[in-house]
């Protein structure tokens, strides 16, 4: 993902609100499978985490696009965003 895209999502992404939390119990496999789901209709997905979780955000991004096979746009405070190209017609153009 070059530059330019990561900026163009980053400002699609300022609009959305967090669709998943994380917290205390951190990064399970059901909030893994429920955001795997989440993919299969949207492609760019807002997480947040809760100030009860004490693993990394940045950790937890990693560890979600890797279990999801997305990509992170950024992780900014306790928000991660994360992109994934949907397989259907609804697609996000990228520049």
């Amino acid at each position: 993902m070059t530059s330019k895209q990561r900026a163009y999502l980053k400002s699609l992404a300022s609009t959305l609100e967090p669709l998943f939390q994380i917290g205390k119990s951190s990064l399970t496999p059901e909030v893994t499978a429920a955001i795997s789901e989440a993919f299969n209709t949207r492609e760019l997905i807002k997480i947040g985490v809760l100030k009860n979780c004490f693993d990394d955000p940045k950790e937890i991004a990693e560890m979600i696009a890797e279990r999801t096979h997305s990509q992170v746009v950024h992780v900014i405070g306790k928000k991660i965003v994360l992109y994934k190209e949907s397989k259907n017609n609804k697609k996000i153009i990228l520049p």
